[in-house]
């Protein structure tokens, strides 16, 4: 074969606390992931000699040191399929930044090392001077273009649309573990199971239904899908966003929706000032912070009592409040923190919401 596949990051299966109803297990798994909308993404290249990783090399049982900085001509297909999502109008939107420390989104293009993207809000786990994407061929050749849209579709919180439990699709098992065992791809059975032929949970699938047409879909040769018939000839979409692509996106990211970023989680109204009090949130009490870190960091804002709750970070830019992180604690019976980055000179905000009595509260502080 000379299909060339992206591999994800496998990531521990997400653990919720017993007892909650369908409906709200449901909506966490299907939410975890994504980013609140009215997001502003930034995505930084990385662009360093010094930036790189040793790989192995494929069947030699040696390995070498290969950068991640990538060519212009490299960087401006990203950019251009950064814009193409951009264009359907929703809420989310993308900036690129030259300092690693201001992005969500860290690209490399490391050849040798395959291409793979965090989901989502996976990314903000992941250290600063770590990729969140990598894109690991030319995307200037014919037919590569839509590498870059595939791991866009990812960082947005989308998954492989192959593995959907409603495409109803039954493999040849051992002949997909044989095609992906060769060349240019040279996965072992269990980076195949995860990115192949394990199925989703049905909650985390990009629509209702199977869409074959998705930018989030392998191309796959005949001979490896047994069901349905009319894929025996193999499945081949076109390698563009799909209607269903851009419905997944605008339902999940709206254009003017509401959100955070637009006026906090039950809007401006609901918001009341902290007052002074320890890090903890209980019956009757509100939390505040201080910071003062000597250098750009990581900083625990603070944990938010025992409750049933979300916490959610801003940055304010030009007055406008915008999406850092945030973090619904699902019920489970421990207290939530949450970390963030700052930035010196810039304002931060928490804002918390218990499901209880306790009501919700915001904090703010300039940091330096």
């Amino acid at each position: 074969m000379t299909q060339r596949y992206c591999s994800l990051p496998q990531q521990p299966a997400p653990s919720f606390a017993p007892g909650l109803a369908a409906e709200r297990l449901s909506a966490l798994v299907a939410g975890r992931r994504m980013w609140v909308n009215g997001t502003v993404l930034h995505y930084f290249f990385f662009d360093a000699d010094t930036d790189g990783s040793v790989i192995p090399v494929p069947g030699t049982g040696e390995t070498r040191w290969v950068p991640w900085a990538g060519a212009k001509e490299q960087c401006d297909v990203v950019r251009e399929c950064f814009r193409q999502w951009q264009d359907l109008g929703i809420g989310v939107t993308f900036a690129e930044v030259a300092d690693r420390r201001e992005a969500e989104l860290r690209i490399g293009f490391q050849y040798g090392d395959g291409s793979w993207s965090q989901v989502g809000r996976d990314a903000l786990a992941v250290g600063l001077n770590e990729r969140t994407m990598n894109l690991g061929w030319d995307l200037t050749r014919a037919g590569e273009r839509v590498t870059a849209l595939h791991e866009i579709g990812h960082a947005l919180g989308m998954q492989h649309e192959h593995q959907n439990p409603l495409a109803g699709i039954h493999w040849d098992d051992e002949a997909v573990y044989a095609d992906l065992a060769g060349p240019p791809n040279h996965w072992s059975r269990d980076r195949t199971f995860f990115n192949i032929l394990r199925k989703l949970d049905p909650a985390e699938v990009n629509g209702s239904v199977w869409d074959p047409q998705s930018v989030m879909g392998f191309p796959f040769e005949a001979g490896l899908v047994l069901e349905p018939e009319q894929y025996h000839g193999g499945l081949h979409p076109p390698g563009t966003l799909s209607p269903a692509d851009k419905e997944f996106v605008l339902r999940w990211y709206p254009p003017a929706g509401p959100g955070p970023a637009a006026g906090g989680l039950d809007g401006p109204a609901a918001l009341v000032p902290f007052r002074s009090a320890p890090l903890s949130l209980g019956p009757g009490e509100q939390a505040d912070f201080t910071v003062d870190p000597p250098e750009t960091r990581d900083y625990s804002v603070g944990t938010f009592g025992d409750g049933d709750g979300v916490v959610v970070a801003f940055e304010e830019r030009d007055g406008v409040p915008r999406y850092l992180a945030g973090r619904d604690d699902g019920g489970t019976p421990h207290n939530t923190v949450l970390r963030v980055r700052l930035v010196k000179g810039r304002r931060y905000f928490v804002r918390v919401r218990l499901y209880s009595t306790w009501g919700t509260g915001e904090t703010a502080v300039m940091c330096w």
